[in-house]
């Protein structure tokens, strides 16, 4: 009896504790399917989720045309998981390894180097570095092989298909940073990246079907630019050979529309090519044109003659007698660029002869503020305001820092600086009737919805009257027809205005550089201004006065009036007298 009471006691402690441990899992179980099965199985999925950003195309950079001047590509990386890689066998390695490198053009060692090297380190290492910066033909054929085990990432970079051709205008975008429109403009250029996750297997290998899209990746906008590749490929192919021939440090070219203020061809040698920024010295990568003031010179008589001519106290015909040096009385000692007996010019023969002194006499009978207050709507002095980094506003002191001698050089460029942008935006105003309409050389931002952004907005400025514009050009044109340059300057069937500069730069020290920085600018046809050209060199060896510059300008005016069919002139040129 006692054998069966504990045989049935035995039996009951053992079902009682069966049954609890069957309770215990019972719960477990409950717990893990009801309870938490939501928390855990996201927790599972976390431990296999992948999560890769989906890259925003950054926005193309186009000419007037629709010509891509600046454009996203992308480059591949191949890694491969040695862990994984190992796993098939080493002959099977060996094998992929000699296909790999075969394709990535490494050779086959080189690849098995980088796997077993990997797996020295780390036997269940799950990532190496095959090959990077790989085009979309080698990533095509890789990708083409069977290895699970080799996985792809890739990386936007950009491309510039017409290498110089505007290069320091688009500037670049890379690793070390960035320059020009690529970085003024990256608001309308820059994508949005997204995000996608995929669930990824023991392997490593994705599980198909198990990607999802978390955050829609959105492209950036196209920048369309005003310049015209075709004529800036041939203002910067001119100008390099300008430069080389003269011996000249450096040259600028800017072609303008006279109407509208529209930038055409802004070109600058050296030049840079954003496809390899390290072949240019670094201070040319950015463009000069915005960044460095100069001292005009006589280029900046035209102005003084227009601010004359509006207030009436002077006319094309006003005589004065220019000698060689000219002192004002208070302090200022003026001289010409060469020694000659005195000479009875007009004011349009100040113009022509670029006579320093006898623009001083007859600039003085404008007040200082009021050469100052034109210059200002003239531009001198302020930002062009283009979207362009790095710009200059020049130097124009307030008429209470000038002395005697500022007084009278600022009539010819002397005293003051600007940039050549400047000079354009101020010719622009004297070609377009007296109006100055800001420069442009961005036409808008078009994103990808077809909506057009930063469209520039122009606030005319009426600097002087119409007729006070149409004499000062045709003053002008006597420099074309009867100066020393006349056979370098005049187009056939065309009426052009144009003014040469020489001027010396200063020196930092007090004096001037024994070197000169040479122009020519000019609008034709005068009898209907359509185009603005500005040509600079930067100190010239071989000719050093502006004659070093007459040849390009015309050459860069005659290829703009025929890229453009502008008609010929139909009237004959002012002919207002230069002497009396």
């Amino acid at each position: 009896m006692v054998g069966k009471k504990m045989l049935r006691r035995r039996t009951a402690a053992t079902v009682l504790a069966v049954a609890a441990a069957v309770g215990i899992l019972g719960a477990k179980l409950v717990d893990i399917q009801v309870i938490r099965a939501d928390a855990l199985q996201a927790d599972s999925m976390k431990a296999k989720e992948v999560s890769t950003s989906l890259l925003g195309n950054r926005g193309d950079i186009v000419d007037a045309n629709g010509s891509i001047l600046a454009t996203t590509v992308y480059t591949y990386a191949a890694a491969a998981s040695p862990k994984d890689a190992i796993a098939g066998g080493r002959d099977k390695l060996v094998k992929a390894a000699a296909a790999i490198g075969a394709i990535t053009g490494q050779g086959g060692d080189a690849v098995l180097g980088l796997i077993d090297g990997a797996l020295k380190q780390n036997p269940k290492s799950q990532y190496v570095l095959i090959k990077s910066g790989m085009d979309v033909g080698t990533f095509d054929k890789l990708d083409k092989l069977p290895y699970p085990w080799l996985t792809f990432t890739k990386k936007q970079a950009r491309s510039y298909p017409d290498g110089a051709v505007a290069g320091n205008l688009v500037g670049f975008l890379s690793d070390g940073g960035n320059a020009g429109l690529e970085a003024s403009e990256n608001g309308c250029l820059a994508g949005e990246n997204g995000e996608e996750t995929y669930q990824r297997g023991a392997d490593g290998v994705a599980i198909p079907g198990s990607t999802v899209v978390q955050k829609e990746a959105k492209d950036g906008g196209t920048l369309k630019l005003t310049i015209d590749s075709d004529l800036q490929w041939f203002a910067e192919q001119t100008l390099a050979q300008q430069v080389a021939a003269t011996g000249s440090k450096f040259g600028f070219v800017t072609v303008a529309e006279a109407k509208t203020g529209k930038i055409k061809a802004i070109a600058q040698w050296p030049a840079l090519d954003p496809n390899n920024i390290n072949g240019t010295d670094p201070s040319y990568w950015g463009l000069k044109l915005f960044s460095d003031p100069y001292e005009p010179g006589s280029t900046f008589k035209a102005l003084t003659a227009s601010m004359l001519i509006d207030q009436g106290k002077a006319t094309p015909t006003t005589p004065v007698l220019a000698p060689y040096e000219w002192k004002s009385g208070n302090g200022a000692d003026l001289h010409d660029s060469g020694y000659h007996d005195p000479l009875r010019l007009t004011l349009t023969g100040v113009l022509m002869m670029s006579s320093n002194t006898g623009m001083s006499q007859l600039g003085s009978r404008l007040a200082d503020q009021t050469r100052y207050d034109y210059l200002k709507k003239f531009g001198i002095g302020e930002s062009t305001g283009l979207p362009y980094p790095g710009q200059s506003d020049g130097i124009l002191h307030p008429v209470k820092d000038w002395d005697d001698q500022t007084k009278y050089a600022t009539m010819f460029g002397q005293g003051v600086s600007a940039t050549q942008l400047q000079m354009v935006d101020a010719y622009q105003a004297l070609a377009n009737g007296g109006t100055r309409i800001p420069l442009s050389m961005v036409e808008g931002c078009q994103h990808p919805d077809g909506s057009v952004t930063d469209v520039p907005t122009t606030k005319p400025t009426q600097v002087v009257s119409p007729q006070a514009a149409a004499t000062t050009l045709g003053m002008m044109e006597s420099v074309v027809t009867s100066g020393e340059l006349k056979k370098q300057l005049q187009i056939p069937g065309y009426r052009v205005a144009a003014k040469t500069g020489t001027a010396q730069q200063p020196d930092g020290k007090g004096g001037y550089l024994p070197s000169y920085y040479v122009s020519v600018m000019g609008v034709a046809p005068v009898d209907d201004p359509q185009y603005v050209v500005s040509v600079n060199l930067g100190y010239p060896t071989t000719i050093t006065s502006s004659a070093a510059a007459a040849p390009l300008f015309h050459t860069i005016m005659s290829q703009v009036l025929k890229t453009y069919r502008v008609k010929p002139s139909t009237s004959s040129p002012a002919d207002y007298p230069p002497y009396y």
